[in-house]
């Protein structure tokens, strides 16, 4: 399968090229960056230090055009390029594989009707354990009950854009669901004041920042008689690239649609 890394020069973008070569079935056919990035115009394996790595071919350069030989793109750049980027996917007829998070109302219209016409693969944490939590926090809520009180903890690096993570906000739709409630409806971003008692039902959702952590999430079921924590840690983002790359195989042949990583782990059916 031939793959474009969109915004490879950063830091998620290095560490899917770096990932690439875990994968025997794919090859990366373009790397790209926004114009006038410096990386522009270098050879990929040159500024990666990553000579050895044989699926990125030794003449393979940065680009800020699109990459239309590409079978699958992987996005990890900014929110507000995803319409931009969904478009040309549509026009090329590409599986899109998305994990940028802090999308707007808007942004993720963009990916809905981008999905009637090409398959994508939409999570906020494309990591195999984050996604296996996600799972077990669902099945939790649903046997525990609002009777446990439900409060979900993240932490990242200090320079960390949104908050809170959409991972967090993931655990918190996960959560939810496993108690057949709306999220809207009893969710709180933090507590400040005098904010009194905490209502039965609530779901707590609170951000921390700091040095160069690169994400930590706990989910707390808490009674008077117990508490229970599911708890993931990340020790190198090479867990998500890892992840997006299977996600990008496994969309090969797929019809158009939003999939998740519950359909790529197989939790559930297509």
């Amino acid at each position: 399968m031939k793959i474009a890394i969109l915004g490879a020069a950063g830091r998620m973008g290095q560490n899917l090229l770096r990932c690439a070569s875990k994968f025997d079935c794919c090859t990366i056919v373009a790397a790209t960056e926004c114009p006038g990035h410096p990386a522009v115009g270098s050879r990929v394996k040159a500024v990666s230090g990553m000579l050895n790595i044989e699926a990125i071919p030794d003449a393979l350069c940065y680009t800020d055009q699109w990459p239309g030989q590409a079978d699958a793109v992987i996005d990890f750049t900014f929110h507000t390029t995803v319409i931009d980027h969904l478009s040309h996917a549509v026009e090329n007829g590409q599986a899109f594989v998305l994990g940028t998070t802090g999308l707007t109302d808007a942004e993720k219209q963009s990916v809905y009707a981008a999905a009637g016409k090409i398959p994508i693969v939409w999570a906020p944490n494309m990591s195999l354990g984050v996604n296996l939590l996600l799972e077990l926090v669902r099945r939790s809520a649903a046997i525990l009950g609002p009777d446990y009180d439900a409060e979900i903890v993240e932490m990242h690096h200090r320079l960390k854009k949104d908050a809170p993570s959409g991972t967090a906000l993931g655990l918190a739709e996960a959560l939810a669901e496993g108690r057949g409630v709306d999220l809207k409806a009893v969710a709180c971003y933090g507590r400040d004041g005098m904010p009194g008692e905490r209502p039965r039902g609530e779901i707590g959702i609170h951000a921390l920042r700091g040095g160069a952590t690169v994400g930590d999430h706990t989910v707390m079921f808490v009674a008077d008689e117990e508490r229970i924590e599911l708890t993931h840690r990340a020790n190198s983002r090479e867990a998500f690239a890892t992840g997006a790359l299977r996600a990008a195989l496994w969309l090969q042949g797929r019809a158009p649609g939003i999939y998740t990583m519950r359909h790529v782990l197989g939790f559930e059916s297509v």
